[in-house]
């Protein structure tokens, strides 16, 4: 008898690439609101606006800035922020959990403005002095840079704002920030209602500081959050979010006196259970909640399960501006969850492909024959923008003057904060030319008049690259970017930008040794310049 015959076994078929990339993703994040980016909303001088919440005080202080329309960011967020009910304006919310939100936007869209005008408004009718908005960002610089902007728009209003970002000793710090330190006060004791600051001071602080207290935030925004989530720094999200709820560990004590304590006044609503000497209960107690309203800001919002599970987010709500020319999806993955972002729509983008040794010769080119000035020039260290200054500033000598000098100047974390400061002054008032600079500068740091942009050392990933970019063609202005890409860059570069389903956007361009010649001979003294200078 012959043996009975068995098909062979088939693997089942693969599920598609759309589900497997939505698996484990927050549906919210999936259904996240598209907003058009060239949506403008013209600001009302008087009268009620219910389009957009602001009050006519904010209105005409913002008139008085120079702005005059919302831009699309700043369109879609206020009125789900400020709303037309009296709950959304409220310093506290114990039973009515405020959702969460969540915001994808190209740099230079007025993201910072989006969650200003909102703290403003709410803060503005607080009576006592308690820290009740927390702004999150990487840098001192991109601090500096809020502060001078909330300080503008508050002008008038009461709110008292602090800092904190080891720029000053630790005890200064400490008296402006806290009123009392010498008793424990169950609700802790603050000078300031806003403070922006950079993690690593802020848990600090939160450490080190008696009666720092973050039980009565209203807003905690983190700015620029794919950075800031990627920092694990004494594991400070989850020591944040931790001090803003109330755990059994924070039961207050209470001092042996007959009286009742006075302090517990204070407290936060969701807070006040904790208090051993106060005694509230009913027989339909209702849990209480905290009111802290988590916002996330970023031009590459991650959507990374893990790290958003981490930010412990409630009934969370994405926006994410995108054009509506572009595609909405890629193999039926939504852009935002494949990590395709959405670039500046006046940008123009440019990519030139030649030898290591000729890259120098390139920013030459591009500075002297397409008049490439009020621009920032990215390398990928400090070390890398010292030399090429250096050999910037050899070229210039060695060049047959055509006029006046271009000024150049080094912009680095090795730098003092005040002379970091004092260049970057220079270069706002245009006194300087060029600046050449670390990735320090790439985030949010906003200043108005860059034209261009230039990546001398091309960036290792996407997220890099975006960030560059925006830091140009910002708020609706023109602008264009420049990548130099050596050769041996040049396929991985190319695949960067095509997975990122941006390949197309990106123009090469190519210049040949007859567009250099007129530069080649200066280029070659200033090399031997530096060489010389280098081997002293």
């Amino acid at each position: 008898m012959s043996l009975p015959v068995f098909s062979l076994p088939t693997l089942p078929d693969a599920p598609p690439k759309s589900v497997l990339a939505l698996q484990g993703l927050d549906q919210a994040l999936v259904e996240a609101e598209v907003v058009n980016p060239s949506s403008r909303l013209p600001i009302l001088p008087e009268g009620d606006d219910v389009r957009t919440g602001l009050s006519e005080r904010t209105r005409r202080r913002l008139i008085e800035l120079g702005i005059t329309e919302l831009f699309a960011v700043q369109t879609a967020l206020l009125p789900f922020l400020l709303g037309s009910s009296a709950t959304r304006r409220s310093l506290y919310e114990p039973y009515d959990l405020l959702q969460d939100v969540c915001v994808s936007a190209p740099t230079g869209s007025g993201k910072t403005l989006a969650y200003v005008l909102p703290i403003v408004e709410i803060l503005s009718t607080r009576i006592v002095t308690h820290l009740r908005a927390l702004i999150v960002l990487p840098t001192r610089d991109l601090v500096m840079q809020v502060r001078e902007t909330i300080e503008a728009i508050a002008k008038g209003r009461g709110l008292k704002i602090g800092s904190a970002t080891g720029q000053h000793s630790f005890a200064h710090e400490q008296s402006q920030l806290v009123a009392d330190m010498s008793a424990k006060l169950s609700g802790g004791s603050s000078k300031v209602d806003i403070l922006i600051c950079t993690p690593g001071r802020l848990i600090d602080h939160l450490n080190g500081t008696p009666n720092f207290s973050l039980q009565h935030l209203r807003f905690l925004v983190i700015d620029e959050a794919d950075r800031l989530l990627a920092q694990s720094f004494q594991d400070w999200l989850a020591q944040v979010l931790s001090a803003t709820q109330p755990s059994p560990r924070m039961a207050f004590e209470t001092t042996e006196t007959k009286t009742p304590v006075p302090l517990c006044d204070s407290l936060a609503p969701a807070f006040l259970h904790l208090h051993r000497g106060v005694d509230l209960h009913t027989v339909i107690d209702e849990k209480k909640h905290t009111s802290c309203q988590k916002l996330l800001f970023s031009a590459t919002l991650t959507s990374d399960p893990g790290k958003l599970a981490a930010l412990d987010l409630r009934n969370p709500k994405y926006f994410v501006v995108q054009g509506l020319s572009d595609e909405s999806e890629i193999d039926g993955i939504p852009n935002i969850i494949a990590e395709r972002f959405t670039m500046p729509e006046a940008l123009k983008e440019h990519m030139i492909i030649c030898e290591a040794s000729q890259k120098p010769l390139m920013l030459f080119h591009l500075v002297h024959n397409h008049s490439v000035r009020n621009a920032l020039v990215f390398t990928k260290s400090s070390e890398s923008a010292s030399r090429l200054v250096r050999l910037f500033e050899f070229f210039e000598a060695a060049i047959p003057s055509s006029g006046s000098a271009i000024v150049v100047r080094s912009y680095s974390s090795d730098l003092p904060t005040n002379e970091r400061r004092t260049i970057l002054a220079k270069f706002k008032a245009q006194e300087v030319h060029l600046l050449i600079c670390s990735d320090l500068i790439s985030r949010g740091i906003d200043i108005s008049h860059v034209s261009h942009v230039v990546s001398y050392d091309a960036p290792v990933d996407i997220r890099k690259y975006v960030h560059r970019v925006g830091r140009t063609a910002r708020a609706g202005r023109a602008g264009d970017a420049w990548t130099l890409v050596e050769e041996q860059e040049a396929h991985y570069f190319k695949n960067m930008l095509r997975n990122a389903g941006h390949l197309e956007r990106v123009q090469r361009m190519r210049i040949s040794e007859k567009d250099t010649v007129s530069l080649s001979s200066a280029y070659e003294i200033s090399l031997r310049n530096l060489r010389d200078a280098y081997t002293r």
